[in-house]
């Protein structure tokens, strides 16, 4: 089968699985659900239009026929997620899942690699924020300083999963070394990344409010309103108050003020 979707160059064994893969996507492909689930993308959404029932099918069928290791499903990230199909991204996240407890340093620096340039949705950012990179944090394969160098990445996809994968420090590390993390990117001019950043901010103020509602405070006057709109979207309408944004009426110049002469009358002598 001609290979349609590949935009990157694949080894013989690569093709090999991405041809396997591609041939399921397109003989089960559905416009209609495709169209239904477009409105969830605004910033596009290229699909063949399976569900999830079909690609976990889709993925168990790849696991008995190749047999893949880690590595190589690792490496076949990149290509997947290259394509700007969603399944081929959903796929390659499906895969690694499997895979979690076995993953190296060479898994991270591929995710990343991924984040940086070919991953093109939130779905998939947030689904890697959330399975995937904590497990690095868990693994003890990368550190907080590792993370804190996505937060100057030009992926707004990777300054977002910067931020989202804080979620799992919660409880384990201070909330103040938590909000330190995030400051950098706290006046991030990317929807993406200000979403991240606030949803981020809402579930650490669960644990930590008083740390949470002083660092926003701070904030409130410079970060996006879109981080306070997150941030402060659990708390009652008393205290979201608190981090309206200030505003300040300039005086006005006064207008200068001339005086109208009356014309001289006739009579006056003028």
């Amino acid at each position: 089968m001609t290979i349609l979707s590949a935009v990157t160059e694949l080894d013989p064994r690569q093709a090999e699985i991405f041809s396997y893969c591609e041939k399921y996507l397109f003989d089960n492909e559905n416009p209609t659900l495709v169209a239904k689930n477009a409105h969830y993308f605004t910033e596009g959404y290229d699909a063949f239009g399976l569900d999830e029932i079909q690609l976990k099918e889709l993925r168990d069928l790849v696991f008995q026929q190749f047999e893949p290791s880690v590595q190589e499903l690792t490496a076949l990230a990149y290509h997947f997620f290259a394509t700007g199909k969603y399944e081929f991204g959903s796929l390659a996240l499906m895969f690694l899942k499997k895979h979690r407890p076995r993953f190296t340093r060479f898994t991270y620096d591929e995710v990343k690699r991924c984040l940086d340039n070919v991953v093109q949705n939130w779905a998939h950012c947030d689904l890697l924020a959330t399975k995937i990179t904590p497990v690095f944090l868990e693994l003890e394969i990368a550190t907080m300083e590792d993370f804190a160098q996505w937060r100057g990445s030009a992926s707004k996809w990777t300054r977002r999963v910067a931020a989202v994968t804080m979620l799992y420090q919660r409880g384990k590390l201070p909330a103040q070394e938590l909000l330190d993390f995030i400051q950098p990117l706290m006046q991030d001019p990317e929807r993406a990344v200000q979403q991240g950043v606030g949803w981020f901010l809402r579930e650490l103020w669960k644990l930590s409010p008083r740390e949470v509602e002083d660092f926003l405070f701070l904030n409130k006057e410079t970060a996006p309103p879109l981080i306070i709109q997150y941030a402060t979207e659990k708390m009652n309408k008393d205290k979201k108050k608190r981090f309206r944004r200030a505003i300040t009426h300039a005086p006005k110049p006064r207008k200068p003020h001339f005086q109208k002469k009356k014309p001289p009358r006739e009579d006056s002598g003028e």
